[in-house]
């Protein structure tokens, strides 16, 4: 892995400023007051919204709170995507902070997961960094860990903690010399203006004549629309981490620098704006 530590420091600690409102119908004893977050964009809602659930709890009647869960403009955030994603996917092109709404009642079913507990998170996390090194490394790597390497990598991600999480994930990041990169990508493309929850396939770093694919050739395969439209006007940006990385940038890189800490790349297609 080529060793750019401040790329991955500011990965790592990205924030995005967000105000918690709590939904007007739900009933209250006294007025809620919105809360103020820096919410860390490589992290999950779930995992970081103690103090806001907490904060409106305080003013609710006990009965009328079951499980919480957030929505933006209407559209109800999913927790097992990464803070970051969520944010770049529906709100990229609005001010901040990110206006986010809090529900205790009316569970949308169809569209959010339920997430009881923090070992829910951890299994799902788990089972994404177990998938990505199956791509990378056809699992050599995850499986040759002990169970306290696998523990190390999330609680540094719980906990907020670069060099414990690192300490471990760069063995993840790792690939023999003479390979020049992993097997397979492990990348999820997001498009904001469809229903499909994502596109994922077979992609490797390294063309068959041993030049570095980059981004650009990646969009070209899995989602072309994205990079050329019909009628030559560029009206999608392709985001990673709140910016657009030129399409040019090798996929390798990315992967090793970009990726979320499941170990994924969640690249997000969305609008660009008109103005």
């Amino acid at each position: 892995m080529t060793d750019d530590k401040d790329v991955l420091r500011d990965v790592w600690f990205g924030r995005i400023p967000t105000c918690f409102t709590l939904y007007q119908d739900e009933i209250t004893e006294r007025e809620a007051e919105p809360y103020y977050l820096l919410l860390p964009r490589i992290s999950y809602l779930t995992l970081v919204t103690d103090k806001v659930k907490k904060h409106f709890q305080k003013v609710m009647r006990q009965e009328e709170v079951s499980e919480i869960w957030f929505e933006y403009e209407g559209t109800p955030l999913k927790w097992h995507y990464p803070i970051g994603l969520l944010f770049d996917l529906h709100a990229s092109n609005t001010a901040l902070p990110w206006s986010i709404t809090v529900h205790f009642k009316n569970f949308p079913e169809k569209d959010l997961l339920h997430c009881h507990s923090k070992d829910v998170i951890e299994a799902h996390f788990m089972a994404c960094i177990k998938e990505a090194d199956a791509l990378k490394h056809k699992s050599q790597v995850i499986n040759e860990m002990q169970k306290k390497d696998h523990k190390q990598l999330w609680m540094g991600l719980q906990n907020d903690k670069f060099e414990q999480f690192w300490a471990i994930n760069r063995k993840l990041m790792e690939y023999p010399p003479e390979d020049n990169g992993f097997r397979y990508i492990p990348f999820r493309i997001y498009q904001a203006t469809t229903e499909r929850p994502f596109i994922q396939k077979l992609f490797r770093p390294i063309a068959s004549g041993g030049q570095l694919h980059t981004l650009g050739d990646l969009l070209k395969d899995v989602c072309p629309s994205a990079i050329t439209p019909e009628d030559g006007e560029q009206k999608t940006q392709v985001m990673i981490h709140g910016i657009e990385p030129m399409l040019e940038t090798p996929i390798q890189w990315l992967s090793e620098h970009m990726s979320y800490p499941d170990n994924f790349l969640h690249i997000s297609i969305v609008p660009r704006p008109t103005d």
